[in-house]
């Protein structure tokens, strides 16, 4: 259970919080010289840093909110470790519910059963960093985002099943049908990175579209949509021309919510190199059903009737705050040691599943999961959204037995607040991605977060998960020289004018110090602000 898990950690960091951090010194007067500088003085600035103890070493505006955009990722993910373990794996399942005439003939419904595994895709695992990853020749066979459907199609035919005398249902039903968190920005959800959050994921819940000019100005360029079947969309490039040699790229994607029709405007250069983007499928469920059942008629299964989605809709009719925020008399039980995690801890949610259940009930096939640590490396050194979502609702589904956003939300404020010690006015969380606007967080608690994470037995499989400056992930192209390549593990963060990186530094002594910078309100037009972060870091590990 999770208090036993970490008996004796919470007295050794509530000092972060509550102690003064140091603002002068060369190493402040450094980090205040840069901060003033035209280009980025008029940006809201934020620096936490301690020794690995959690020792206070610097502060600036630590104690105030930041907009922590995908450091919320570290939250995210070190409390799937902490309450879920390294090894936990999802199963995703077709059955068929309805009356068996042998093996062939299936009156009822096919359903393709989401367990909330993120991974059913094309994707490559274990990660591998850039300068590790196979060189690809001309003759190599792109991976087929959709394999896992296609092997779980095989295994429904090889039972014998041949006709379908009903309808191939997505079954999302094990989460809520609350596809985005709130705050996150209308604008964003056309893209993969603001695809909706389901417990039937395939292929991240996205498609990628790639436009290529044609051969002469004023020809239409040519859209490929990846996988091409089921064809979930109608594309409207009416608008999409090829443009004259060096004219550039100017292509635009666009879709109403709710639409099914994705517009392409613009013009690409005679010239120009492919413009790949990632568009967000609007009902994954409904996605996966389509395919499935096209790959079974592929495959001479008949199919009367349709493919469609089942959802489960919210019931939470409180604000998502309130709801959130474990009430004082859950507060009071963590003192008597009976708290959340260590009343439901023990009981494995999970295994209790009617759907499963019955005489009419047929499991015809399954796909296991990679174990959690593999997708929460994927999650942190790519900035993936969606997989952090999805940890979100596997931690409420583990300790709560009732998985949604809002009650993932609450078993992680239980862990910060209680065994993290994380003061619990410093910091709000409408999510598990950081996309959401009204997500906050304070340099001190994100700090207070590393320092804890590095004293848990589970550590090196979440700092493995961090990108590694200079090497791979969103910090491949940065700190790409010495003595800082290969020696800041640390986790990005853009949201809007919103920026953050947060992590580990090995410093000039050897040591590894923990930091957090935070900026908020930076111009849009520069990249200044997160050139000065980087030489923050650097001025933090010189200075250790």
């Amino acid at each position: 259970m999770l208090a036993a898990l970490l008996l004796g950690q919470t007295a050794a960091f509530g000092q972060v919080a509550g102690a003064l951090f140091p603002a002068e010194g060369e190493l402040g007067r450094q980090i205040r010289a840069m901060v003033a500088e035209p280009g980025v003085s008029r940006a809201h600035w934020g620096v936490a840093v301690t020794a690995l103890d959690g020792t206070p070493i610097f502060g600036l505006n630590e104690a105030q909110y930041f907009q922590p955009a995908s450091n919320a990722k570290m939250f995210t993910t070190s409390a799937a470790l902490a309450l879920l373990g390294p090894e936990k794996t999802y199963t995703t399942r077709v059955v068929g519910r309805g009356v068996f005439s042998g093996d062939t003939t299936l009156k009822g419904d096919l359903v393709l059963v989401g367990d909330g595994d993120a991974n059913l895709s094309g994707r490559a695992i274990p990660y591998l960093a850039p300068k590790d990853r196979p060189k690809k020749v001309p003759s190599d066979t792109p991976v087929d985002p959709l394999r896992y459907l296609a092997e779980m199609a095989d295994q429904v035919v090889a039972t014998g099943l041949n006709t379908v005398e009903g309808d191939v249902v997505g079954d999302d039903m094990l989460f809520p049908w609350d596809p985005y968190a709130a705050d996150w920005a209308v604008d964003d959800l056309v893209w993969g990175y603001g695809a909706p959050v389901s417990a039937l994921t395939i292929n991240d819940n996205q498609l990628a579209v790639t436009v290529r000019p044609g051969t002469v100005a004023g020809g239409a360029p040519s859209v490929e949509v990846v996988p091409a079947a089921p064809a979930y969309y109608t594309i409207d490039a009416s608008g999409l021309t090829t443009g004259a040699a060096k004219s550039g790229s100017h292509v635009q994607m666009e879709r109403a919510v709710g639409s099914r029709v994705l517009r392409i405007y613009g013009t690409i250069a005679t010239d120009a190199v492919a413009d790949d983007e990632e568009i967000a499928i609007h009902d994954p469920a409904e996605y996966g059903a389509m395919a499935l059942k096209g790959m079974l008629e592929a495959r001479g299964v008949t199919v009367t009737g349709v493919a469609r989605a089942a959802h489960r809709l919210p019931t939470e009719a409180a604000g998502f705050l309130k709801a959130s925020d474990p009430s004082p008399e859950a507060r009071k039980m963590w003192d008597k040691g009976s708290g959340l995690s260590q009343t439901l801890g023990g009981i494995a949610c999970s295994e209790f599943d009617p759907l499963l259940q019955g005489p009419s009930v047929r499991v015809l096939a399954k796909h296991q999961s990679v174990p959690l640590k593999d997708d929460l490396v994927v999650t942190n050194k790519v900035s993936q959204n969606l997989h952090a979502e999805l940890f979100l609702q596997q931690v409420s589904r583990r300790y709560t037995c009732s998985p949604s956003r809002v009650e993932g939300a609450k078993v992680v404020r239980e862990l910060l607040e209680r065994d993290v010690a994380i003061n619990p006015d410093d910091f709000v969380f409408f999510d598990g991605s950081g996309l959401s606007g009204h997500d906050l967080v304070t340099p001190r608690a994100v700090a207070q977060l590393l320092v804890w994470t590095s004293k848990q037995r589970w550590f090196e499989d979440w700092k493995k998960s961090l990108p590694i400056g200079g090497e791979d992930g969103s910090l491949a192209a940065r700190f790409p020289k010495e003595p800082l390549k290969d020696h800041v593990f640390a986790k990005t963060g853009t949201l809007g004018e919103a920026r953050a990186l947060s992590g580990y530094v090995i410093g000039a002594s050897g040591k590894t110090v923990v930091f957090s910078v935070m900026v908020g309100s930076h111009t849009p037009r520069t990249a200044a602000d997160r050139e000065v972060m980087d030489r923050i870091v650097g001025a933090i590990a010189a200075a250790n």
